[in-house]
């Protein structure tokens, strides 16, 4: 089993050298859609709001790339059926836009008042596509109250709180930052 923390601390330029000599067994993705779509449905019912701000880009499909981890997540923020779920690299379908980085760097966006555009131009991650629905989805998510990632922690009671905490606190190991 490869070593979870250095997967989590690796640097994108290494990960994406490295990802086709990797022998890591397949995660089975379908164990992580039931959460996937409890905790983008339970969003999309507290925050309501977040709809009106993507504008016309309701309907956008967003891959968000966690280069470190051995697939990606696709984003459809429909109002009436939002979708949340993971899918192997090599049957992403078609998308809008597409944000990639580390997967520490990616949750600290959705998790803290995170500058967006400082990542973007220090490389920190990799938007490519629709960048005006990027922005869009961006300013959607800084207008929620609180962290969508302790939302969704909070879901999950002291598990989901103690596992955000352990992340968090990677996140900080990793760039300097205090946790």
């Amino acid at each position: 089993m490869p070593d979870v923390m250095a997967i989590l601390l690796s640097s994108p330029a290494r990960e994406k050298e490295a990802a086709p000599t990797r022998l890591a067994p397949s995660l089975p993705l379908f164990l992580l859609q039931p959460l996937l779509t409890r905790i983008v449905r339970r969003i999309a019912t507290n925050e309501p709001d977040m709809f009106d701000r993507l504008g016309p880009h309701r309907s956008a499909t967003f891959v968000i790339d966690p280069v470190n981890l051995p697939f990606a997540l696709v984003l459809r923020p429909q109002p009436d059926r939002p979708e949340f779920f993971a899918s192997a690299r090599s049957a992403l379908p078609a998308c809008d836009a597409r944000i990639a980085g580390k997967f520490l760097d990616l949750l600290h966006l959705v998790d803290c008042d995170e500058d967006g555009d400082a990542m973007f131009f220090s490389r920190g991650i990799d938007v490519s596509g629709n960048v005006e629905a990027v922005v869009c989805l961006r300013n959607a998510l800084d207008n929620v109250d609180g962290s969508i990632a302790a939302q969704a922690a909070d879901m999950f009671g002291p598990p989901g709180r103690f596992a955000l905490d352990f992340l968090r606190s990677l996140g900080a190991q990793q760039n300097g930052r205090r946790a």
